[in-house]
């Protein structure tokens, strides 16, 4: 009885191994990880609940777009810097989701303050990467090509008396 006991518990062993392999290969699977600037983590602050978190905001993907910004909050312990210390990363659910609020007008009171309000929406994460990161999207020609027209015109143009360096001419 006692062999079947030992061959039974290294069976259950070797397939608790087995699962705890497969668990954690299959975490990594199933997480996304979002990179992202390190300017757009807000200072963290204390819930009404007694909780530590941050908020992160979102930019507005279109340059034509004035609204506030969006954003959420996650708990700081689970962002993490990149090795460089410009930027950060986070690690979060495939499957999971996340609420992304953004201020609103609604308006004025009698008094001429401003009434806000908050719009607020459920995206998924691999919803919310592409939005957080959708700044890699943007090409870097519209950079350049603003660039090139601002290097055809001229920054000083000399004047009676004054060379291109600025420096003074002996009058003749």
């Amino acid at each position: 009885m006692s062999i079947e006991n030992n061959a039974t518990s290294d069976f259950i062993n070797d397939m608790g191994k087995a699962v705890v392999v497969g668990e954690n290969f299959a975490a990594e699977r199933n997480e996304v990880t979002i990179k992202f600037g390190k300017g757009l983590v807000g200072e963290p602050f204390i819930s009404k609940k007694g909780k530590e978190l941050v908020e992160v905001s979102i930019p507005n993907t279109r340059d034509d777009d004035h609204r506030p910004w969006e954003s959420f909050v996650i708990s700081p312990k689970m962002i993490h810097e990149n090795k460089f210390g410009k930027g950060v990363w986070m690690k979060l659910p495939v499957d999971g989701s996340t609420r992304l609020s953004r201020p609103v007008k609604n308006g004025t009171d009698d008094k001429g303050k401003t009434i806000w309000s908050h719009e607020a929406r459920e995206v998924s994460n691999v919803e919310l990467k592409a939005i957080l990161e959708a700044y890699k999207e943007k090409g870097k020609d519209s950079v350049l090509s603003d660039l090139s027209g601002k290097k055809a015109e001229p920054r000083f143009e000399p004047s009676d008396g004054f060379s291109a360096k600025g420096k003074a001419e002996p009058l003749r």
